[in-house]
C-alpha cells in the first residue's frame, strides 16, 4: 500500500496530471474503508484487469476536504466510503461524476444507487439484547428502545456518529418528525450509561450484563460469531440478535458504496473498477472477507456467521434519500440529549 505523501510524489513523477499516461493501467483511490480483507479485493481487481491501484485512507471528512482542495488537479479517480451520510454529504459537494454505467444499473437494485454514486456493500442496524436481562419480544423494533419498560437498560454510541444519524433520518421518513424525537427521548431516558465507545463495544457490554440491550450494525456482530477469542465466544452466547420491524417498514441498512469523481485522470479505469465491485467475484468478498451483504441478488457467499444470522426484510427506503433529514436527525438528537 501507498501512503499519501509517498504517493503523491510518486504520482508527480510519473506525470500524473498528464491524463494520458497509462490511463488504462492504473487507477487512484481515495478510500475510508479500513479493512484488511480489502486487500484480497483490489489484488482480484488487478489480476483480472491489469490495472493498477494506487491507494490513499484517510477519514471520510479529510479525504472530502482534501478532492475540494484539489478541485480541478485532483489525482483521484474513485472516493470510497462507509454510510449513506457520507456519500450524501460528498455528492452535495459535488464530487462526482455522473454514475454512467448500464452494468452498475442492471445489477444494482434502484434504491441502492443514485446518479452519482452506488452501494456496494449492506451492512444492517440490528438490535443485540442480553439473554437473562430481555426477553425477545420487548425489542422487535426500534421503536421498542423508547419503551419504559427498558429503563436503564439501553446503550449505544454517540448520537452524533453517522450510523446512528441514518438510523435517524430513516425514522423521521417513516415515523414522522414528532415521532422520531419522542423515541429519541424515550431512548435517552433508557440510557444505562452515557454513550460511548464503537458498536463492538456495545456488543460487548451487553454480553457482560452492563446492558440490557443494545443498537450495532450486523457486521461487528458477525465478526464476533467468527471469532475463534473465548472471550468473543463467551459474549455471542449470551448476546440474542433481532431483525427489527419485521412487521412494518424493515430493518435499517447501513452502506458501504463510492462513485467516479469528477476530475478523475482515469475515468476508464474508474469505471472498470466500480463496475468491478459489482461483480459476483467482489461482492462475495464483501459477504466472505468482511462480513457484509452484497448488494446484488443471488451472489453466493459462505460465511458461517451470516448463515447463523439468517435472512430479514431489509428497509427499501432508497439510501440517497437519508440526507435529506439527517440534520433535521442531528436537531432531534440534540434537543433530546442523544450525544
Amino acid at each position: 500500500m501507498i501512503k499519501s505523501s509517498a504517493l503523491l510524489a510518486a504520482l508527480t513523477l510519473a506525470g500524473l496530471y498528464a491524463p494520458a499516461y497509462a490511463a488504462d493501467t492504473e487507477l487512484n483511490l481515495y478510500t475510508a474503508r479500513h479493512y484488511q480483507t480489502d486487500e484480497a479485493l483490489y489484488e482480484d481487481f488487478t489480476k483480472t484487469t491489469g490495472i493498477r491501484i494506487n491507494r490513499i485512507e484517510g477519514k471520510e471528512d479529510e479525504l472530502l476536504e482534501r478532492i475540494s482542495n484539489e478541485a480541478a488537479n485532483s489525482p483521484a479517480d474513485v472516493f470510497i466510503t462507509v454510510d449513506a451520510a457520507r456519500l450524501a454529504k460528498a455528492d452535495q459537494l459535488g464530487v462526482f461524476a455522473p454514475l454512467d454505467s448500464a452494468l452498475i444499473t442492471q445489477r444494482i437494485p434502484a434504491n441502492l444507487r443514485t446518479d452519482t454514486w452506488a452501494a456496494f456493500s449492506i451492512r444492517a442496524r440490528v438490535i443485540v439484547y442480553n439473554k437473562l436481562e430481555v426477553k425477545p419480544d420487548q425489542v422487535r423494533n426500534y421503536e421498542d428502545l423508547a419503551n419504559p419498560a427498558l429503563k436503564g437498560l439501553v446503550c449505544t454510541r454517540s448520537g452524533s456518529h453517522p450510523y446512528n444519524l441514518s438510523l435517524g433520518a430513516a425514522m423521521i421518513q417513516h415515523d414522522g418528525a414528532e415521532n422520531a424525537e419522542k423515541w429519541a427521548r424515550g431512548v435517552v431516558a433508557n440510557f444505562a450509561r452515557q454513550p460511548k465507545g464503537g458498536d463492538t463495544d456495545q456488543i460487548r457490554a451487553v454480553g457482560a450484563g452492563e446492558c440490557g440491550v443494545a443498537i450495532a450494525n450486523s457486521y461487528y456482530v458477525a465478526r464476533l460469531i467468527n471469532s475463534s477469542k473465548p472471550e468473543d465466544r463467551k459474549t455471542m452466547e449470551a448476546v440474542g440478535v433481532i431483525w427489527p420491524n419485521q412487521k412494518s417498514w424493515g430493518t435499517h441498512i447501513n452502506v458501504s458504496g463510492g462513485g467516479m469523481l469528477k476530475h478523475a485522470p482515469h475515468k476508464e479505469a474508474a469505471r472498470k473498477f466500480l463496475e468491478y465491485l459489482a461483480s459476483d467475484q467482489a461482492q462475495a468478498y464483501f459477504a466472505n472477507g468482511n462480513n457484509e451483504w452484497p448488494v446484488v441478488k443471488g451472489v453466493k457467499i459462505s460465511n458461517r456467521a451470516l448463515e447463523s444470522l439468517g435472512s430479514f426484510r431489509m428497509d427499501s427506503l432508497p439510501v440517497g434519500d437519508l440526507a435529506n433529514t439527517t440534520a433535521e436527525a442531528q436537531k432531534i438528537y440534540d434537543r433530546a440529549g442523544y450525544r
